[in-house]
């Protein structure tokens, strides 16, 4: 059985991350998407919020569980015998970063295979922080969160 662990700070979830899950829904046993603290950010939403989100998303799969962890992308899935890490690429620029990352994930754990998978085209553009900014302005974002989260934020 596959397990795999869906990583990202999820703030807040967007119609990208949701078709990520529903992608990796369909090629993996078991999905674990899990939103991380990373220290280094600030984050609009709380990690209670963020994980509201995604138990939202998740619950329109069968194979799907969310989670929030303080800990390290390769030490949580460790610890969840998660055998693949699945990242979303929506450009270049961003896949060099998702590149690197999986470089450092695969140095702390060689068990750990890490797949990119580019975004759909026509949500390529869809960011949290461009739904973020969006919210700090009053400006109507709804298409770019999936319908499970429009009432929730």
């Amino acid at each position: 059985m596959k397990r795999a662990l869906i990583p990202g700070s999820f703030d807040p979830v967007t119609v990208g991350h949701e078709d990520l899950i529903a992608r990796a829904a369909a090629l993996f046993d078991e999905v674990i998407v899990c939103a991380f603290v990373n220290t280094g950010k600030t984050y609009m939403f709380t990690d209670e919020e963020r994980l509201e989100f995604l138990l939202a998303v998740a619950d329109a799969y069968d194979n799907v569980s969310a989670d929030v962890s303080h800990s390290l992308v390769t030490a949580y899935a460790k610890e969840n015998d998660c055998d693949v890490i699945v990242k979303g690429c929506r450009s270049g620029m961003n896949f060099e970063d998702e590149y690197e990352q999986a470089l450092i994930n695969r140095e702390l754990d060689p068990d750990i295979e890490t797949i990119i998978l580019p975004a759909s085209p026509d949500i390529s553009f869809v960011s949290s922080t461009m739904v973020r900014e969006m919210i700090r302005y009053g400006v109507d974002c709804s298409q770019y969160v999936p319908k499970a989260v429009r009432n929730l934020i």
